[in-house]
């Protein structure tokens, strides 16, 4: 490991930019891909928003972790809840599964995860709250953009 970060927010929506934004900071220094960003950000976004939305509803007394993790170029984002937690795990990663139909949930959260990530890991239970685990491998700096010095 060559650089790790944990930040603990409370689980208000306002917080999900604090998550995003840190934890962009967190790898500025791999020179990352206008696309590896938007990708990254729009994850963080999807799984904070999960466990405020999801993990907690209207309880702003929740608390959400984020643990990464720098390796070389691959990043090991955690973030987890201790909220409510998830009955099936495999049912709530199907593409267009929500809980809340009403609140405008389109149910794509996981799929968009999946999608922007090398590997994404899901472990819930009811009662005990929910950790997502991704990991996402930056892609080397092109030879034409590195300084000399």
């Amino acid at each position: 490991m060559e650089n790790e970060m944990t930040l603990t927010f409370a689980a208000v929506s306002e917080n999900e930019a604090l998550a995003r934004m840190t934890l962009t900071f967190f790898i500025a220094s791999l020179d990352p891909t206008l696309e590896e960003i938007s990708e990254y950000k729009t994850v963080i976004s999807e799984a904070a928003t999960n466990a405020i939305i999801h993990g907690y509803g209207e309880d702003p007394s929740g608390m959400v972790e984020v643990r990464a993790m720098l390796e070389g170029r691959e990043v090991t984002v955690t973030i987890s809840d201790k909220g409510r937690g998830i009955t099936d795990v495999d049912e709530a990663m199907q593409p267009m599964f929500t809980t809340k139909p009403d609140d405008e949930r389109s149910g794509m959260g996981f799929t968009i995860m999946e999608s922007f990530t090398d590997n994404l890991k899901v472990e819930s239970a009811p009662g005990s709250g929910t950790t997502v685990t991704f990991k996402k491998t930056f892609s080397p700096v092109p030879e034409v953009c590195r300084t000399t010095g």
